[in-house]
């Protein structure tokens, strides 16, 4: 069986080797055309030619609406703005958009000023590049003016009446199409930006060679609730650094998230240690809708001593990235998340030294875990990230971690990053 398998496995990859793509995609029965991100013609199928009634001369290389401009005599056309538009969004998310039905005419090639009213069906997708960004669109159209006056030949009344009423609907479906995403994109900006006023800025971090990253997950709203905070600790030359992470999306994940890092970063200055500022949050956590299964970690750096005390309520341990490339993962004190605790039950609490040049690295789940993985291979992959860069200053290697760990078309977790250099 293990031979048969193996044999199979041969042959897909000889077979995949011998396809020629490019055959593949002129012999594809729609009509196809590549553009690139200046929305000229990149490539067009042989369907998309017959379709069009133009040549490949007459397409590729040219900007797609000089070639398929809106009727300039009919002041109700929209169909080329609304292409546009739909480009354009692809360009911006990174996310493939299906519009409704468009009446889109077009010129005569044989009788220049003559134009044919037509109706379409587009589907325009991107194809990503290693930094997630499209590089190509796949512009899909389906013609479908015959369908729709085909339905309508029972008499020509009727027919024009179905056709006026599907290309409403459609109308109708773009419109509110738009008017979700702007209501998607605008509850972003306000959770984006609440999220911003509650996380510390980059003057608190002061002059301990930190780097601060966060990350919003690829997604409708692209809000979740991740946060990190340092803060300045009583007696002698310590910081308090932490990450921690809220289950949910949205206003609401952003809202209790500013609760819990507010309640963490108050509970740090009057604690003696990591385990009691967690255990003092964890109680907190009980009386604040949302926060069932939130997560953090917090370390206390003191660098007289040169140690780090850390404590874990169910989040990723905190990585150590010695001077001479040893990593070590700060998991000797891990412990359920903030809620889950009894009241009474003391957190673990663990101390580790450094060596001065070192760096701590804490982070959210969004950096390391992928579907279908374990997650020691994200962290096999981290450890294997920083070791590799460790010569690279913290802000450097905040954004090298975060290049070569999260997917080309970003994570669908948030992602906070802290880099300390010790």
């Amino acid at each position: 069986m293990e031979n048969q398998r193996g044999c199979g496995g041969e042959a897909v990859a000889m077979a995949e080797a011998s396809i020629d793509y490019a055959a593949v995609y002129q012999a594809l029965p729609g009509m196809v055309a590549l553009l690139t991100p200046e929305l000229v013609f990149a490539d067009v199928n042989e369907a998309y030619i017959r379709g069009t009634g133009r040549s490949r001369e007459e397409l590729v290389g040219r900007y797609l609406f000089d070639v398929f401009p809106d009727n300039p005599n009919d002041p109700n056309a929209t169909g080329a703005r609304n292409l546009q538009a739909s480009l354009l969004r692809v360009l911006a998310t990174g996310e493939r958009d299906t519009m409704a039905l468009q009446r889109y005419a077009v010129e005569d090639p044989e009788r220049p000023g003559e134009w044919e009213e037509r109706f379409w069906s587009p589907v325009n997708t991107p194809v990503l590049g290693p930094a997630g960004k499209a590089e190509l669109i796949v512009h899909r159209v389906e013609e479908v003016t015959e369908l729709i006056r085909a339905r309508g030949r029972a008499g020509d009344g009727q027919g024009r009446v179905l056709e006026a009423e599907l290309y409403s609907r459609a109308r109708e479906l773009q419109e509110l199409n738009n008017r979700l995403r702007q209501a998607h994109a605008r509850e972003r900006e306000v959770a984006l930006a609440l999220q911003e006023a509650m996380l510390p800025a980059r003057r608190q971090v002061g002059h301990h060679r930190a780097a601060v990253r966060y990350r919003p997950a690829v997604g409708a709203l692209n809000v979740c609730g991740d946060w990190y905070d340092l803060v300045d600790l009583v007696g002698g030359h310590r910081i308090g650094v932490s990450v921690g992470d809220v289950v949910g999306h949205g206003l609401e994940a952003a809202g209790v998230m500013g609760q819990l890092r507010s309640a963490l970063s108050a509970a740090s200055r009057v604690a003696d240690g990591p385990a009691q500022a967690l255990n003092v949050v964890g109680r907190y956590a009980h009386v604040v809708d949302g926060a069932e299964s939130a997560t953090a970690v917090t370390t206390f750096i003191d660098f007289d001593r040169h140690t780090i005390t850390y404590s874990s309520a169910g989040h990723p341990p905190p990585v150590l990235l010695h001077h001479d490339g040893r990593v070590e993962f700060l998991d000797r004190a891990t412990d359920p998340p903030l809620d889950a605790r009894p009241d009474p039950t003391p957190r673990p609490e663990a101390t580790t030294s450094f060596a001065p040049g070192a760096t701590l690295v804490l982070y959210t789940d969004g950096l390391i875990e992928r579907r279908r993985e374990d997650i020691d291979t994200g962290l096999l992959r981290l450890a294997e990230a920083l070791r590799r860069h460790r010569t690279q200053d913290p802000e450097t290697l905040a954004d090298t971690v975060l290049l070569e760990l999260l997917p080309p078309g970003g994570a669908t977790d948030d992602t906070a990053l802290v880099v300390v250099r010790l």
